[in-house]
This record gives structure tokens, sequence and C-alpha cells, in this order.
């Protein structure tokens, strides 16, 4: 389904060429190499359905990673869906456009599409068989830095934008899920949380996951996390000796390949999914 039928605010009134293509990854996961999705321009969500005898009525958005220059779409995008549907829980996976020489709040197009994104969710939580009171978001790397984002200022609306059907509509998660986010800290200064975060009492419940040997820096979840507890936010937080980074859902003899046992008794700890 496309974010901007009537094309992207930016592009109101010009067609912007579509020059996306997928690329393999020359990185090896888990013994499996992995898929590029870049140069898109013209942003789309995908549904991915549980089964109705398991459907829970939850659901998550999903952000690829990719430093904001390509998605990994299926490491972190169509294998995460995989996990969600085995729970019961409805996926719509963002193909957010790319790339970016910047991010929020030097480019805001990525948080227009998150935004976008999760209106459209909740415009047809009654078609998808999804409670709009149970929607979260999970993002990798730099998607999550852009579920961080969204769950912060899902009420940003750049000056002149036009109005869409859904711009009324709510866009923040009701939960966020951060998996060895980048951009959170106010890098180079790897002391203080980025000023653009903007965490605040209204930022949804978070899950946070990294390791102390990841080259986006561990500091990002820390200080993240202490922005967090510093405004009274629900938060939990896992931090892991190895693992590195982007390592996507996949097992390994690590223990971080098992954040996702972490993450659904997570879901059940905050209520989205309701315990036995």
């Amino acid at each position: 389904m496309p974010l901007w039928p009537n094309g992207t605010p930016e592009a109101k009134g010009a067609e912007v060429p579509n020059k996306e293509f997928k690329e393999p990854g020359t990185r090896i996961v888990a013994g499996r190499s992995l898929n590029y999705v870049k140069e898109v321009s013209k942003p789309t969500l995908t549904v991915y359905r549980p089964s109705s005898a398991k459907d829970t009525g939850a659901a998550l958005l999903v952000f690829p990673g990719g430093a904001y220059q390509r998605l990994a779409y299926d490491l972190e995008g169509t294998e995460a869906c995989d996990w969600l549907n085995s729970l019961g829980m409805t996926c719509v996976l963002v193909k957010y456009r790319v790339p970016f020489d910047a991010h929020y709040p030097d480019v805001v197009e990525d948080l227009e599409d998150a935004q976008q994104a999760m209106r459209i969710t909740r415009s047809h939580a009654a078609e998808w068989h999804i409670d709009p009171q149970r929607i979260g978001a999970v993002g990798f790397s730099a998607g999550a830095h852009l579920a961080v984002i969204l769950g912060n200022h899902p009420d940003f609306k750049k000056e002149g934008a036009p109005e869409t059907p859904e711009s009324k509509i709510d866009a923040r998660p009701n939960f966020v899920l951060v998996i060895y986010p980048g951009y959170l800290s106010n890098a180079p200064d790897l002391s203080k949380v980025a000023p653009s975060i903007g965490a605040s009492g209204s930022t949804p419940p978070t899950f946070l996951i990294q390791t102390e040997d990841d080259n986006a820096h561990m500091e990002n979840s820390l200080l993240y996390y202490r922005a967090l507890k510093d405004v009274n936010v629900k938060a939990e937080m896992h931090l892991f000796a190895e693992g590195g980074h982007g390592y996507g859902l996949r097992p390994a003899e690590l223990p971080v390949s098992h954040w996702t046992a972490l993450a659904e008794t997570w879901f059940h700890t905050i209520h989205v999914l309701k315990t036995p």
C-alpha cells in the first residue's frame, strides 16, 4: 500500500522517479546473506497478518535499519514479521524513503513516512482486526532511531505540508522496541542524549537491546534509558557483552540472539499480550 498515493509531501505536483532496487548484502549473518532495498522514493507499507486462530489484535510497525542509506529488508524486516506473526501479532512493514545525507531533525521525510504509516494503520484497524490501542513500533539501528523519533514527535508537521485524510489520526505508537539503536547520543559526545530526541512523559513504554561491542555505541541505549527514567517512562533495557551490530533475529551462539524471548515476556508485562 502506498503511504502517499497522491505523491509525497515534498513531491506534490511532481513525479519522482522510482529508482528502487534490491542489492545483495556482502555481510553474512548467522550463516546467511541478506538483501538491501535502496533508492526508495515511493514509500509503502506491507501488512503481514497472523493466522486467525492465533490473532491477538496487537500490531507493530517495523522499521528496518540501514543508516538511512538503504533498508535491510529481510534481516530487519520480513524476518521480524515472521516472528511477530508467530506471536499472533500483525506486522506492518514500512519501506520508508532512503537515502538521505542526514536524518531528523535536519531531514524530516523519514518521520513523515513513519507518521503516515501509523495513521494509515490506525485508520484500517477494524478492517485488519487490530486494536488501535495496541499498535507499537519496532526499529533496528537507524530504524530504531526512527521508532524513537516517532514515539517522541508524533505530532510533528512541516510548515506548508498538505493535509491528508489521515492527518488528524494519532501517530504515536502505544509501545516501542529499540533494537541496537544509532543516533540517540549527541555524537561525537557520547555523554549526552541528542537534543532532538525529546523524551517526555508522553513517550511510550520502551524496550531496549544493545551490546557492549556494538560499533554504533552502547551509549545510545544507556543515555536514552536514563532520559526515559528522568521523565518517569516505563522502560526495560538489556545489555549484552558481545554481538556487535546488525544481527537481526537470526539464531546464534551468543546470548543476545535470544532477545526475542525477552521481548515476548515484555509484551505480557505491559499487557500488549495477555498472559494465559
